[in-house]
């Protein structure tokens, strides 16, 4: 995985690319574009709004960078920067799954 597939050449910058940069580039655009969803969401809604798509890609870009840090890298500053955004995801993807199961006249769903 840290075999170069090719450079990519930037104005005056060189850009040595191998399978972990991709699937770190492809987590940092899954963690950033989840603010691009909740954007949309929002103005669909006339409200502030999370939608369960923003805790998905959560979930997979912290995955994707939390690999890259650890196994690409060894970067122990990017595994802590991405590991409790990580689980705060899950545990609002949970939260919401067991909200949006329950019965409209259980307390916890009058939110």
């Amino acid at each position: 995985m840290n075999e170069v597939l090719f450079h990519l050449r930037l104005g005056g910058i060189e850009v040595v690319v191998t399978a972990w940069k991709i699937v770190g580039y492809i987590g940092t655009l899954m963690f950033a574009g989840r603010w691009v969803v909740q954007f949309i969401a929002t103005r669909a809604a006339g409200r502030p709004v999370m939608p369960r798509a923003f805790w998905y890609m959560s979930v997979v870009g912290s995955v994707m960078l939390l690999g890259y840090f650890t196994l690409g890298k060894s970067d122990s500053v990017g595994v802590l920067s991405n590991l409790f955004p990580a689980f705060t995801a899950c545990y609002n993807l949970w939260m919401d799954f067991k909200t949006r199961h329950q019965p409209a006249n259980h307390p916890a769903a009058k939110g």
